[in-house]
């Protein structure tokens, strides 16, 4: 268990378990890799961050992964892979949320992206650092690096 705190001031526990919290997990973060990219989405007010989003009431945690990469990026998965989860203790309310890895088969130009400006495909091999002003918060506290260093072991040394 990695314990830390967010740009937020949130007190953050990471886990590579993928059991520990799954009765309380309403939420879900999809680091997607689209051929040789990381796949991205440009939110409009917090810029670019992997997909995710909120699980909704008749869907599993999976089908709400898969929502929300092809809401937010045109994206369709092609496999999907559990990564970890986490909980951030905020002021007000505790959340938690599931990490998945998403291969993307495709991606589809559609009319609206709802709250993002659509998909980015940024370099793997040039992407090692999530802390430059045009990547969202969420992109900059420990659990992003963490789950690309798994998914790195894991996926892309093959």
């Amino acid at each position: 268990m990695y314990e830390f705190y967010d740009k937020n001031g949130n007190m953050v526990k990471f886990t590579y378990e993928n059991e520990m919290w799954n009765d309380k997990i309403k939420h879900v973060l999809v680091i997607t890799k689209y051929k040789n990219s990381w796949l991205f989405t440009k939110h409009k007010k917090r810029g670019l961050e992997f997909p995710g989003g909120k699980v909704e009431a008749d869907e599993t945690l999976e089908e709400a992964a898969m929502r929300e990469v092809y809401e937010e990026t045109g994206g369709f998965v092609k496999k999907l892979y559990p990564i970890g989860q986490y909980e951030v203790s905020g002021k007000d309310e505790d959340f938690y949320k599931k990490v998945y890895f998403a291969e993307i088969e495709k991606i589809k130009k559609k009319g609206t992206y709802l709250e993002t400006g659509g998909p980015v495909l940024i370099d793997i091999e040039k992407t090692t650092n999530f802390s430059g002003k045009e990547f969202s918060f969420i992109m900059q506290d420990q659990v992003v690096p963490l789950c690309i260093q798994r998914i790195r072991e894991k996926f892309l040394s093959k």
